[in-house]
C-alpha cells in the first residue's frame, strides 16, 4: 500500500513542464506560436502589437513559460518577477487580441502534439491569463 501511495504522490508531482517534454518541447511550442502569428491572417491584429521582429518576444515567452509550467525560472533569473500585467500595459490589448492570442496558442499546442488533457488544462490557464492582460474595453 505504501508503494502505491508513493507512486501516486510522485505522479501528482509531475509538472506541466515535464508532461510537455521539458525545454525542447517548450521551445517547439513557442516557435510554432510565433510562426503561426507571423503566417496566419487570422492573427493579424495580434501580430501587429509585436513590432517588426518577434525574436525578443520568442525568447522571453520561452523563458517565461519554462518557469510558469514548473521548470527552470529563466525569466525570473533575468528580469525578476514577471509582473505580466504591468509589462503588457504599453500594448493595446482587448478582447480581439486576447482571443487571437488564445487561438494562436491553441493551434500551436495542437500542431506540436501537446497531449489533449494537458492542452485543455493549459488552454484554461492561458485564457485566464490573457483575459487578465486586457487593458481596453473591446
Amino acid at each position: 500500500m505504501a508503494e502505491k501511495e508513493l507512486g501516486e504522490e510522485a505522479a501528482a508531482a509531475v509538472t506541466p513542464f515535464e508532461l510537455l517534454g521539458g525545454e525542447p518541447a517548450v521551445r517547439a511550442l513557442v516557435e510554432r506560436f510565433y510562426d503561426l502569428m507571423d503566417l496566419e491572417p487570422a492573427y493579424a491584429e495580434l501580430r501587429a502589437t509585436h513590432g517588426s521582429t518577434l525574436d525578443d518576444a520568442r525568447q522571453k515567452l520561452f523563458w517565461f513559460l519554462c518557469g510558469w509550467l514548473g521548470g527552470p525560472d529563466h525569466y525570473i533569473e533575468r528580469f525578476g518577477h514577471p509582473r505580466l500585467r504591468a509589462r503588457h500595459l504599453p500594448f493595446s490589448i482587448g478582447v480581439l487580441e486576447r482571443d487571437q492570442w488564445v487561438a494562436c496558442m491553441a493551434q500551436a499546442m495542437r500542431e506540436t502534439a501537446v497531449p489533449e488533457a494537458l492542452r485543455q488544462r493549459l488552454a484554461q490557464s492561458f485564457f485566464q491569463t490573457a483575459d487578465w492582460m486586457r487593458n481596453k474595453g473591446i
